[in-house]
């Protein structure tokens, strides 16, 4: 936990690819592995980030076979629960591309925007104004992975096809609502699984979220 009182606080809501997932195995990947431990440890003591990653949390869908992934319910008391915020981060979309969802990338884009609001209404920061929102959209599913098939039946080739598409969609939100944005899939790829973050995809990932956040802010050394 950060305790410089003036620390930029950011708080990165998402699936188990911020929750740090092992791509193909099971478990998590330790705190200075995973994206969100390798951005505090970027950022320095300047910054407190909060991570707050859970696998197969959706944007705002109940999902039959797990009743505690949907995003939507979890978001506001969590924004409550930590304010006062300077950052939202918010990356999901991926588990919304399931076969059993049917859903396409604008209405993923969609919910995301209701996130936003949520921000607006419930969220505040230091000086009693809204948190700024960093938009990042997923990384693409890669059907073409080895272990694809054995590990990723909930998604199919056609989810890859949507993780492709969803990032122009998120764009447009993230332009609409004068938002951040970044596209984790620039920079960031999925292990043997085809799903779930690499161990080295984590830091480059860190680092392109580490750049937006420095574009904006001025941090606040320990007195």
């Amino acid at each position: 936990m950060i305790v410089n009182p003036g620390a930029f606080t950011v708080l990165c809501f998402g699936d188990s690819n911020t929750f740090g997932q092992r791509s193909g195995e099971r478990g998590r990947w330790p705190a200075d592995v995973r994206w969100t431990g390798r951005l505090q440890q970027i950022l320095g003591n300047g910054y407190s980030i909060i991570e707050e990653g859970l696998g197969g949390r959706t944007t705002d869908l109940n999902d039959p076979e797990r009743n505690d992934r949907n995003g939507r319910t979890y978001f506001q008391p969590c924004l409550r629960s930590h304010s006062p915020l300077d950052m939202v981060v918010i990356m999901l979309g991926t588990n919304d591309l399931k076969t059993r969802f049917d859903r396409e990338p604008e209405d993923i884009a969609t919910a995301l925007d209701g996130y936003i609001d949520n921000i607006e209404r419930t969220a505040w920061n230091n000086s009693g104004g809204m948190p700024l929102v960093l938009l990042v959209s997923p990384i693409y599913l890669d059907a073409g992975k080895p272990t694809f098939a054995e590990n990723s039946s909930e998604f199919d080739a056609d989810s890859g096809r949507k993780s492709r598409e969803l990032g122009a969609a998120i764009r447009r939100v993230a332009d609409k609502r004068n938002s951040l944005y970044a596209d984790a899939a620039t920079v960031a790829f999925p292990g043997d699984d085809g799903v779930h973050l690499s161990r080295d995809a984590h830091e480059p990932l860190s680092k392109l979220i580490a750049q937006e956040i420095r574009s904006i802010t001025t941090p606040q050394s320990p007195e």
